[in-house]
């Protein structure tokens, strides 16, 4: 019997579609259940509609299962990789994994979301842009920070003008741990460990956001705890000609002075405290949650500045963080109903300027950028 003109016509309907999943559920595999897969990923894909947790990779034990029992876990990669009803896998191993991990996941025709920082080299990262490119994939890399509460306030006083000509946006990311941590690969010297490639990356994001790459850049990076292994501290100045971008970050800072201090022809604004989601999620709450992101009105920026010749100076409350919307986002994307939040060629500049930061430090020069 032929094919119906109906039947027919609805066969070029759906071969028409956007890309679609087997299911409603975008099915995601998790290939490490450490601290990024359980306080971050887990609950943020447990909490939005569009994901499924379907498979977690862990060699030995099944921690993820007490939490969600619904997940397979697996021993080996390619129990991920071989299965063709996974659609997203999420490399969050350590950093020297994730370029051949997320390389991998890309050739087997997954989407791949990479836990920062993207890769260790620049050259990693254009390899794999031009792989996702090839394979029609999607990839991605979790810069949550873009979604914290005080980085998305910065961005509104800025985009207002609240202070004028910009003249020195100063970020610190300290923390007082005055010992190294035993046994975890962050604190060894192998490639990609270390503050720069870890909290680093958080900030040179947040930097590129704003103002784009910079015309050079100088940095001082230092082991400064006894015992330490690698680099523990970093002093980044990113030069944009008009304004300069102080990055800074020490485990050594034990009485915390400013977040963010942004000063301006016409004012400033100063911002203490950090983002409440990474603790709250660690506490097991879920992003789902009325109020979810709101910080606590003691940690409220400071403004003092001038509006249209009028001095102005208190607080501005800060805006909600939302974690969620980075996997809103890519549910987007992959309904190709929106572009991503974090581009990898994005991601790449990130571990460029890193690259230049060492470069700069091992020369004891500035490097030009653009």
């Amino acid at each position: 019997m032929g094919i119906s003109f109906f039947a027919l016509t609805l066969l070029v309907i759906i071969f028409k579609q956007p890309y679609q999943m087997s299911t409603t559920m975008i099915r995601t595999a998790l290939t490490s259940y450490g601290m990024s897969g359980e306080v971050f990923h887990a609950p943020l894909l447990a909490a939005n509609p569009h994901f499924s947790l379907y498979k977690v990779l862990e060699r030995h034990h099944e921690k993820s299962k007490v939490r969600y029992p619904e997940v397979t876990v697996v021993k080996e990669y390619q129990d991920i990789l071989k299965d063709k009803a996974v659609d997203l896998v999420i490399v969050n191993t350590p950093n020297a994994l994730h370029f051949s991990m997320a390389k991998e996941a890309l050739e087997a025709g997954k989407h791949v979301v990479v836990e920062k920082p993207f890769v260790i080299h620049a050259e990693e990262a254009r390899e794999l842009v031009k792989l996702a490119h090839k394979k029609k994939k999607l990839l991605t890399v979790f810069q949550n920070r873009r979604l914290d509460s005080d980085f998305l306030t910065i961005r509104k006083v800025l985009e207002a003008n609240l202070l004028g000509n910009l003249a020195e946006y100063e970020a610190h990311y300290d923390r007082f741990r005055n010992f190294v941590t035993p046994n975890t690969w962050k604190e060894d010297a192998g490639p990609g460990s270390g503050i720069l490639y870890n909290l680093g990356a958080h900030m040179i994001d947040q930097a590129l956001v704003l103002f784009g790459l910079p015309a050079a850049l100088t940095a001082k990076l230092s082991i400064q705890r006894e015992g330490a292994k690698t680099f523990d501290s970093y002093h980044i100045i990113m030069d944009y000609q008009q304004f300069y971008v102080v990055l800074k970050s020490s485990y050594l800072v034990r009485d915390e002075g400013p977040r963010y201090k942004l000063l301006g022809h016409l004012g400033t604004f100063t911002k203490y405290g950090t983002d409440p989601q990474e603790e709250a999620l660690k506490a097991g709450k879920s992003p789902d949650i009325p109020e979810w992101g709101k910080e606590n009105s003691t940690l409220w920026g400071t403004i003092d500045t001038e509006v249209e010749g009028l001095h102005c100076k208190g607080t501005i409350e800060s805006l909600p963080g939302n974690y969620q919307l980075f996997y809103d986002n890519l549910h987007q994307a992959i309904s190709e109903q929106g572009d991503l939040l974090v581009k990898p060629e994005e991601a790449l500049q990130v571990i460029r300027l890193i690259e230049l930061s060492v470069q700069s430090h091992k020369e004891n020069r500035t490097m030009p950028v653009q």
